[in-house]
């Protein structure tokens, strides 16, 4: 059972209403739902039996149990992200909004790339290779994990950075800009201890101050006209509804409501919230707001230029060789493989069901494993 902060569900009534407030709480204490969203570039269809499609996604789906992911070649090779469902609902957002080609977008605090590659399967499903996405994380440490996932989804079109919004300077650059701000993260209590502990009314104005600082800190890189969606994982008017009004009022936006049908989401002053017990996932809640001004089309950059972005790079193109699924856990695992005699000698690339896992270089009576080993597998694959 959470025993929740003092002062939060005071907030909570005050923000979503009395009703919806017991509901939230209600199903705070409920056990959390597994899901998944499709790389659809790589899987058209779900892997996992009696999987129930998420209504606000084209490629999510909300899983009966939690399996054993690290387990599954398939999540290792990109084919699908482990999401929950509130959070693809910015990517529902963001599908809302006008794209037109060679759209440039900033995913703003990305980590640990979730949002970033519902965006890239979104930009490419519409504009296909015309379109330029950045995915920036400030922290360091969190940096890692963000290129990670970006390299293992796989889209060229997608490029990372590590910079504070203030870095980015004053080139009005982008089209859109989608920044999934920290904050007291109401929405992680399900799932983190530590949010529960760490979350106090005055940690609630600390993270509203600061979100207010990343939007004018990144306003002047958005181009007149251009839009920024605003989302957080919690519940809070301070931090939702008061922000977006500030960022209107104080930096020069429109609000813009988007959703013609909002359901399941709740409609509120500004923007739109999800909420648990509502939905089966934590709760997300997410805005629009216009930049006030038309775009410069004569003014242009090359934003991975500009920022000296990571990109993927394309491997050599190498033979492959499709292996079972015990295989492919022993190659993931970094274990010595053994291949069948056809399969090609010299370097080649690990695959299953078709998709590329890794390289390696196989000698005849053995194959040497080159996958990384920062990647590798460290629980028992047997």
């Amino acid at each position: 059972m959470i025993k929740f902060p003092e002062g939060f569900e005071a907030l909570l009534t005050a923000s979503v209403g009395a009703e919806r407030a017991a509901t939230v709480l209600e199903a705070l204490q409920a056990a959390p739902s597994v899901s998944i969203r499709l790389n659809p570039s790589k899987l058209p269809t779900c892997p996992f039996p009696d999987a129930m499609p998420v209504a606000w996604s084209p490629y999510g789906y909300l899983l009966k149990e939690r399996p054993v992911f690290t387990l599954d070649p398939l999540f290792h090779a990109g084919a699908y992200y482990v999401q929950d469902t509130s959070a693809m609902f910015v990517g529902h957002v963001f599908r809302q909004l006008p794209l037109q080609e060679g759209a440039t977008v900033l995913d703003l605090c990305a980590a640990p790339g979730g949002k970033t590659t519902d965006l890239a399967a979104s930009l490419r499903e519409r504009l296909g290779e015309r379109f330029t996405l950045l995915s920036n994380e400030v922290m360091r440490a969190r940096y890692g994990v963000l290129r990670s996932n970006v390299e293992t989804w796989g889209d060229a079109r997608v490029g990372t950075v590590s910079r504070d919004p203030s870095a980015f300077g004053a080139n009005a650059l982008f089209d859109i800009i989608v920044a999934d701000v920290p904050c007291s993260g109401e929405g992680m209590f399900r799932k983190d201890a530590q949010a529960v502990a760490e979350w106090s009314p005055q940690t609630v104005e600390f993270c509203a101050a600061r979100s207010r600082r990343i939007l004018r800190d990144i306003w002047p890189t958005l181009k007149p006209g251009g839009y920024l969606l605003y989302s957080t994982c919690t519940f809070n008017h301070l931090e939702n509804d008061d922000t977006v009004a500030w960022a209107a009022e104080e930096l020069g936006a429109a609000i813009v409501p988007v959703l013609a049908d909002a359901s399941p989401a709740v409609p509120t002053r500004h923007g739109y919230a999800l909420l648990p017990g509502l939905v089966p996932g934590e709760g997300q809640y997410a805005a629009v707001l216009r930049k006030h001004g038309e775009p410069d089309p004569l003014r242009t950059a090359d934003p991975f230029v500009l920022f000296r972005a990571e990109r993927l790079s394309p491997p050599e193109a190498l033979p492959q060789w499709d292996v079972d699924r015990q295989t492919a856990l022993q190659y993931l695992h970094g274990d010595a493989l053994v291949l069948s005699p056809e399969a090609p000698i010299g370097p080649i690339t690990i695959c299953y069901q078709g998709l590329p896992l890794g390289p390696a270089k196989n000698l005849g009576k053995r194959c040497n494993n080159l996958y990384p080993k920062a990647k590798r597998i460290r629980m028992d694959i047997r």
